[in-house]
């Protein structure tokens, strides 16, 4: 049997909360189920699905009471493990419970996945050096957020760019003249693992630009304007639009 209202799963889950010992009520004051123990007070959120709207309306509840769940339909083998994983996660950083309700077998049944908890966010200390590294590697602000109209610029990229737009202008070289010249001390790591397929090597050594890190230089031409400017700022000489030719980005 497959829900057909929300008021289907109204049954199954007062039936649970009863037999923990609470009187429960539907519909009062908004809420589409409020339970009470002696001094406990319990709000269930009744929704076919998983929703933005139900997740809306527990954290409205929250102002009510700090024990508020979520109820829906259990989903069926179809359900995605990592989706639900995501759900649970979702409730306990929003410090809400999660229960959910079973047609199949004998007859519908609730059960409580999650109960609510105090909202402790657990610090990623490491996620966040990462971000922090990643953010001040970066020489300015060379992508739009939301934007999916080429890869990101990341810190990485910048050096790649660097390496490839000296190559272009230099030919091939050494690898230590393109580590001093460029001033990117992980000149060779980037240059022997290629990951965007801009670099060939031609001898032990020594690499030139390939047709890919021609296009590259194109494709992201704004960039790599920015970093010669900024290059050049810092070195006191005129930039690209200044006649002379452009220093090393």
């Amino acid at each position: 049997m497959q829900a057909r209202r929300e008021t289907d799963l109204y049954g199954p889950v007062k039936a649970l909360l009863e037999g923990m010992g609470f009187t429960v009520k539907g519909e009062v004051n908004g809420c589409d189920l409020v339970a009470v123990r002696g001094e406990d007070l319990v709000i269930v959120e009744l929704k076919r699905t998983f929703t933005l709207d139900l997740v809306l309306q527990g954290v409205e509840r929250l102002r009510l009471s700090e024990a508020v769940y979520l109820a829906v339909e259990e989903p069926g083998r179809s359900g995605s493990s990592r989706r639900w994983s995501q759900v649970k996660a979702l409730c306990r950083r929003l410090g809400v419970g999660l229960i959910t309700v079973r047609f199949r077998g004998t007859g519908p049944s609730a059960t409580v996945l999650l109960d609510p908890e105090p909202v402790r966010p657990r610090a990623a200390r490491k996620r966040r050096i990462a971000l922090l590294r990643e953010f001040h590697a970066r020489s300015g602000d060379r992508n739009t957020g939301g934007s999916t109209r080429r890869p990101l610029v990341t810190a990485y990229r910048e050096d790649a760019l660097r390496l490839a737009a000296f190559l272009q202008r230099r030919g091939p070289a050494p690898l230590r003249a393109i580590r001093s010249e460029t001033g990117v001390q992980r000149a060779g790591a980037i240059l022997q693992d290629d990951h965007y397929r801009w670099f060939e090597r031609v001898s032990r050594g020594v690499y030139r630009l390939s047709p890919a890190g021609e296009a590259a230089l194109q494709t992201y031409a704004d960039v790599v304007n920015a970093l010669a400017e900024s290059a050049a700022a810092q070195q006191g000489l005129p930039g690209p639009g200044g006649g002379a030719e452009p220093p090393c980005p």
